[in-house]
């Protein structure tokens, strides 16, 4: 089995049963359209339904098929890349601020969603770290830390011994841990927000790829294999796998495939030793090293392999160095899973919230920080399908940039990976 099929995941085995979602059969009429079935599509859907919006979705497989049902299930209230006094700098403080804010909030509207509507998800809710190797590193999160605390944000800092005791691992000197943060079962979440959705109104259909997108008579329709559907205003949340639905937005992006790995279950004693307050990892490395533990007391393990074929191999040595140097406790493990998604990534390492045109909006390009940011954009996008104006929204729109040579961008990404890797060396 292909590392892309989504069964290959460790979350197709653990996940709450899908909710039935049927492909659209007909022409239908709506206030709003959605287009993915992701957590931003999901939680668009949702939020648009709860205020009463009449909103039909359609997804090109079931939700949760691309990467937001795919990922390491890391949910992170900060940048993959910036720190928040450089988004200050680069937007200004008024709306540097306000991005600052929206980054910590959707981490949180992630575990409120989970409350309010009993999303089963296996949350763990107990913060999340990012630890550094090296005195450079640390310098890196040192300085992160600062500038979210100064913010209020709820965040320590910890010296070698208490960074040891948090992670179970030798390896890191230090470490700065945002106490919002935690980890999920990324597709049951995909399922519940689907499923709270549906409750609230939404329709939505799986097996129902939007063929094509045309305006005409002051409205939108959306043309799947089975119907239509015509809207007022559409939402396209397909983030890396929008194909060629809007050219210039799938150009604006680098679809990169992020892979994933889980062991077979430790033993008790060898799992109660790592992570053992439930905590997830995302280290300072500039190609990081990702860890968390499953319900089952799995290691779920992040690689980026710089080569894609034959990528189990590679793969299997990758994850078996990464376990070995930060919890050498664990000896030699075999890997049960190894799977893989598209995630978008832009260039600026910022998400993107993109009005393509009259009544059609967007929002994409996480850059690996997709659950939070992404459930969060899902609510924005619903606030300005709603009339709310892109002055009142805490991201920015963007204008759509279709980047040059857009076809070397994936072999451009690689090379950054294996310069990164030199960097982090030692």
């Amino acid at each position: 089995m292909k590392t892309s099929d989504p069964r290959s995941a460790l979350w197709s085995t653990t996940a709450a049963p899908a909710p039935e979602t049927p492909p659209l059969e007909g022409d239908r009429r709506a206030d709003a359209c959605i287009v993915g079935g992701g957590f931003t599509g999901l939680s668009a859907a949702l939020h648009l339904a709860e205020t009463g919006v009449d909103t039909v979705l359609v997804e090109a497989e079931h939700p949760g098929f691309g990467a937001s049902g795919r990922n390491h299930g890391q949910v992170v209230p900060g940048y993959s890349k910036h720190s928040p006094d450089e988004i200050v700098a680069k937007l200004g403080k008024e709306r540097g601020e306000a991005l600052n804010r929206w980054v910590q909030d959707s981490a949180a509207l992630v575990f409120d969603l989970i409350r309010r509507h009993g999303i089963d998800c296996d949350v763990v809710h107990k913060g999340w770290l990012m630890p550094a190797h090296n005195a450079e590193r640390l310098a890196v999160a040192r300085a992160k830390h600062d500038q979210w605390a100064a913010r209020g944000a709820a965040v320590d800092f910890l010296d070698r011994d208490q960074t040891a005791e948090i992670t179970g691992s030798p390896h890191y000197i230090g470490a700065w841990m945002h106490r919002g943060g935690g980890n999920i079962q990324p597709l049951g979440y995909t399922r519940g927000l689907a499923r709270a959705a549906q409750k609230a109104g939404a329709a939505i259909h799986g097996a129902s790829p939007a063929l094509s997108i045309e305006r005409g008579n002051g409205r939108w329709q959306v043309r799947t294999p089975g119907g239509t559907v015509t809207a007022e205003k559409v939402v396209l949340a397909t983030n890396a796998y929008g194909g060629d639905l809007w050219p210039a937005l799938a150009h604006s992006i680098v679809p990169v495939r992020l892979f994933q790995s889980a062991t077979a279950p430790l033993s008790d004693n060898i799992a109660r030793s790592i992570l053992p307050q439930g905590h997830s990892i995302s280290d300072s490395r500039r190609a990081l090293w990702s860890f968390r533990k499953d319900r089952d007391g799995r290691l779920v393990v992040g690689a980026a392999p710089l080569f894609t074929a034959g990528v189990r191999g590679p793969v299997n040595r990758i994850v078996g160095d990464h376990i070995k140097t930060v919890f050498p406790q664990v000896g030699d493990v075999a890997l049960e899973h190894i799977w893989d998604g598209r995630v978008a990534v832009t260039t600026d390492r910022l998400p993107h919230l993109h009005e393509l045109a009259e009544g059609l909006y967007a929002g994409l390009g996480y850059s690996g920080r997709g659950i939070a940011m992404a459930t969060g954009m899902g609510k924005v996008l619903a606030e300005r399908v709603r009339g709310k104006s892109l002055a009142e929204l805490p991201v920015p729109a963007t204008p759509l940039r279709p980047l040059p040579l857009h076809a070397l961008s994936i072999p451009l990404a690689r090379l950054t990976i294996a310069w990164h890797r030199w960097q982090d060396r030692g």
